[in-house]
């Protein structure tokens, strides 16, 4: 979602290819003109579909400069702890940042959506934004097995990615987006089940799945 990036594998690590977004001032700046200044809302509306309870162990999968993962720490309380992984060490400084200007401990590291450095049933809950459009296809399914690795049984995935749609967000589809349909069978062949769809954050051009691990 901004205008520096680089094609190729993770700094710093030997995952698949994607795409890794640095130039963390102008991301906060992009997303800030995509939500037409409304950021709050929007972050508030894609955090409402992961029903957040107080005590979990959350994971941001691409967690960009951070705002989200800080905004979840809030919602699961002293108890509970979120981490945020980002391919970008820029980004990844950038989230620590706000952390520390928040008064909030939340565990930034950089590392591939495709190899999460977390040990099996490490979370309650997992989430990734607008990032799996970013990664081709084969980085798309390894993320996402990821995902499902690092989840406990009962566990929660959250995936909100750009639709077919380009409506309001046209101009923020540089990367492409990603076919709900293909994010089911992803997920489903992930080992998860898919318990809920649709529209994201009231926009037509943003869709999520909400999936869980049997």
């Amino acid at each position: 979602m901004v205008s520096h990036a680089e094609h190729g594998a993770p700094r710093g690590s030997k995952g698949p290819p994607g795409l890794v977004l640095h130039g963390a001032g102008r991301y906060d700046l992009t997303v800030w003109l995509m939500t037409l200044g409304h950021e709050r809302g929007f972050r508030d509306d894609i955090l409402a579909l992961a029903n957040l309870e107080p005590g979990e162990r959350v994971l941001d999968v691409g967690c960009g400069s951070g705002t989200l993962a800080i905004a979840a720490r809030r919602l699961v309380g002293s108890t509970g702890a979120v981490s945020g992984i980002d391919a970008s060490v820029e980004m990844i400084a950038r989230a620590q940042g706000k952390a520390r200007k928040a008064r909030l401990h939340v565990s930034f590291v950089e590392a591939p959506a495709q190899a999460l450095p977390f040990p099996d049933g490490s979370f309650d809950v997992t989430f990734s934004t607008i990032m799996l459009h970013h990664l081709p296809r084969k980085g798309r399914e390894q993320a996402i097995a990821e995902m499902r690795r690092v989840l406990r049984p009962g566990g929660r995935a959250l995936i909100v990615e750009f639709s077919a749609s380009k409506g309001l967000l046209g101009p923020f589809h540089r990367h492409g987006h990603v076919d709900r349909d293909d994010i089911l069978a992803m997920v489903r062949s992930a080992g998860m089940m898919p318990v809920h769809s649709g529209e994201a954050a009231r926009r037509s051009d943003l869709h999520f799945v909400l999936a869980t691990v049997p």
